[in-house]
Order: C-alpha cells, then sequence, then structure tokens
C-alpha cells in the first residue's frame, strides 16, 4: 500500500494489522475465566500455526483492556457498552489464503472456525 508508513506503536495498536476478527456467542464473566492464564491455538487446514497465552498479550488482558479504558476516558472519548474491544494477539499472526480453514482454540472459552473466503484476504 503506498504510504503504509506506520511505527511499532501503531501495528499493536491496530492488533498486528489483523483484517478481521470472529467473536463467539457464549460470554464468560472474570470470575468464571481468567484471560492472563487461557491457552490459545490456532490452526489453517490443521496444521498449528501459532500458540500462546493470555499473558503473551502485554502481560496480561486485563491490564492492556484497562490501560485503553482509562487514556481514552482521559481523551475526552471513554469506551462505551457495545463496544469491542480486543485486547491484542495472545500468539503471533499467519499468513492466510482464500480457502484456508482457521481454527482457534481457547482454554475456558471454546472453539471457533471460519472459512476464508475469496477477496477477504
Amino acid at each position: 500500500m503506498a504510504g503504509w508508513d506506520i511505527t511499532l506503536s501503531d501495528t499493536v495498536a491496530d492488533n498486528a494489522s489483523a483484517g478481521a476478527f470472529v467473536l463467539g456467542r457464549e460470554r464468560r464473566s472474570l470470575a468464571e475465566f481468567e484471560p492472563r492464564t487461557a491457552v490459545m491455538e490456532m490452526s489453517v487446514d490443521g496444521r498449528t500455526v501459532s500458540e500462546g497465552t493470555g499473558a503473551d498479550c502485554l502481560g496480561d488482558p486485563i491490564a492492556a483492556v484497562l490501560w485503553l479504558a482509562r487514556t481514552a476516558r482521559d481523551l475526552g472519548d471513554p469506551l462505551r457498552a457495545g463496544h469491542v474491544v480486543l485486547s491484542g494477539a495472545l500468539g503471533p499472526m499467519s499468513p492466510l489464503a482464500p480457502g484456508a480453514q482457521v481454527t482457534a482454540v481457547i482454554g475456558g472459552l471454546g472453539t471457533v472456525t471460519t472459512a476464508i473466503r475469496e477477496g477477504t484476504v
């Protein structure tokens, strides 16, 4: 992309320039789920391409979200009910190609699978 001049902090703030995200149907409270210790495994077409834990997200996903919430508040644009907040990646990203089937398993939350359609990569 022409003029694509971003810094490392821009990339982190943009969730490493992820092209998409998937939300699950079920929700867990923090009394039911400890994000820092959650284990994640992502596979593409049945091959593991990424592994990590919640602690790989800036030490603790909750700390990352608290920082965002406080900073947004201090800048006069607080987070609001219904906002989707992505705390950051739990493991390295992987390139995808049309037709790929991606599965992520996150301990304590569940499994999600999606297929990459033509024109979405």
